[in-house]
């Protein structure tokens, strides 16, 4: 390695490294503001806290990764312009591309890293993290006994205190409502002048020693029979009473991460595509199962009923043996078939119904109509299906492609923030963080644009993705160009030269007296 590429690549790693954690640290505590309501208050342990902040920060790594390289890339390359060294290496034949040589080998390594962090490790990260909350959000709020406060954190007991003591643990006015009887006992109170709680050695167990206090029974049943009983109303005084609750209720189940395992962003690439050839298969599957209703519906024939017999010629009656009439043997069983009555040419009709009998038309329309509502709901249906396919498509295809834009970004912005560093020639954590977030900021703005017009269907999956990333290579180009030019970022010549015509063409010229 040339001394040059060792000069840059150590003085990238120091600032990669600080704006690395402090965009971790950034990211991390935007999300982590919107899950504190959930977490707070529930007794949570510093180790489990630790476990899910360490899989929030795994999960951030690919866009904390973009912005770390462009903030060191101007920090580096605007530490050499502001010392000079830079115009020292161009005065001597070295180009700024060959300067920047190592940066980009470095930041050709961050984006295979970035890839491989998408494909294999953020999947398993997101997975954990989406079980611990919810296993955080299923679980009780730690146990809290505060002073005139209703508490029903133990299942079928509310209990109330009316003073607590600095040392947490002396209590008094106790009131404990027992509600775990309540077919047997209508009411069951227990008031106790003074008490202590306090939790095992063990943290198993939560007792509460109550003293000087009295206990009202009022005995009875639910079902009606037994109400109409009477029952007496007991009390009961005494000295000392102990009650002891089991803390595992209040300890957090770990529940089974299969159970999250389809979501988008708990998949890997490999899943992903699998994902959109399942969804494009079913959607075609889909549109052909309308077709086949459309062409079902368009190909229905109907027949027509057979000729009534020619009339024959009546015959003498014959005596015959009367029966008994059976209605039902005369009753006409199923449907009537509608009759046609087609007595001119077809021409001269205005409507198919014309050329069924009248007395069965109105029986046509309501069959007809019953048959346009169901085959209505039936295509609404599957039209529906598709379009919840399509949209699933759209979110699952962006998922994947942007895993590519994210990597590909760290490169780009190597290309933008190096020639930056360049023109500006300010090092330090000023200018460099300003012009990063500047770009930063555009970049996620208009992934953020694109992700909403895929969901519109303006743009295919891989162009939204993708579309940051072609928006961003003409600024590094420019950018790069001017920085092998040294030329400056904004030329104002031009402004002066038409500042001082301005100036010269509105300015008075002194009387001659």
């Amino acid at each position: 390695m040339k001394k040059i590429d060792r000069l840059v690549l150590t003085s990238f790693l120091g600032p990669f490294v600080v704006s690395f954690g402090i965009a971790l640290f950034v990211l991390i505590m935007q999300f982590l503001w919107l899950y504190i309501d959930e977490i707070a208050g529930k007794g949570v342990s510093i180790f489990i806290m630790l476990e899910l902040l360490g899989y929030m920060s795994i999960s951030t790594f690919q866009m904390a990764l973009p912005i770390a390289t462009l903030i060191a890339s101007v920090m580096v390359m605007g530490n050499l312009a502001e010392r000079y060294e830079l115009s020292s290496m161009k005065s001597a034949g070295v180009s700024l591309l060959r300067v920047m040589r190592s940066l980009i080998i470095a930041a050709a390594f961050l984006s295979v890293f970035s890839y491989i962090t998408a494909d294999f490790v953020m999947p398993i990260s997101n997975l954990k993290f989406k079980s611990r909350l919810y296993d955080i959000r299923k679980q009780k709020p730690a146990l809290t006994l505060e002073k005139g406060i209703f508490n029903e954190d133990f299942r079928q007991f509310v209990i109330r205190i009316g003073e607590k003591e600095s040392d947490g643990e002396t209590i008094g006015e106790v009131m404990i409502e027992d509600q775990t009887n309540l077919g047997q006992v209508k009411f069951n109170q227990i008031l106790a002048d003074s008490g202590q709680m306090f939790t095992s050695p063990d943290k198993r167990f939560f007792v509460m020693n109550l003293f000087k206090g009295t206990q009202y029974q009022e005995p009875g049943s639910q079902s009606q029979s037994a109400q109409k009983q009477r029952y007496p109303f007991v009390r009961t005084n005494f000295s000392s009473w102990t009650k002891v609750w089991d803390m595992r209720e209040f300890e957090m189940v770990r529940t089974d991460e299969d159970r999250f395992n389809r979501n988008r962003s708990t998949l890997s690439m490999d899943q992903l595509r699998h994902n959109l050839d399942s969804l494009v298969r079913t959607m075609q599957e889909g549109k052909n199962a309308m077709a086949d209703d459309y062409l079902a519906t368009f190909k229905r024939i109907s027949t027509l009923p057979p000729k009534a017999p020619a009339p024959q010629p009546e015959k003498a009656p014959q005596k015959t043996e009367e029966k008994p009439a059976n209605k039902a043997a005369t009753t006409p069983v199923g449907p009537v078939i509608p009759r046609q009555n087609i007595d001119k040419p077809l021409d001269q009709y205005t409507s198919l119904l014309q050329t069924y009998v009248t007395e069965d038309t109105a029986k046509l329309l309501m069959e007809a109509r019953n048959r346009a509502n169901i085959y209505k709901t039936t295509l609404e249906t599957r039209q529906s299906q598709v379009e919840s396919r399509r949209r699933e498509w759209v979110k699952t295809g962006y998922e994947l492609y942007i895993k590519y834009s994210f990597a590909l970004v760290c490169f780009i912005f190597v290309f933008i923030g190096g020639p930056m560093g360049a023109i500006i020639r300010k090092g330090g954590f000023g200018y460099p963080i300003l012009v990063s977030i500047i770009f930063f900021v555009t970049f996620i703005m208009l992934t953020i644009m694109c992700r909403k017009l895929a969901e519109a269907y303006v743009l295919t999956p891989f162009w939204a993705a993708m579309v940051p990333c072609i928006s961003l290579a003409p600024i590094a180009i420019t950018l790069t160009r001017k920085g092998i030019n040294d030329a400056q970022m904004f030329s104002t010549e031009r402004l002066e030269r038409i500042w001082m015509w301005l100036k010269k063409r509105f300015q008075k010229t002194p009387r001659l007296t």
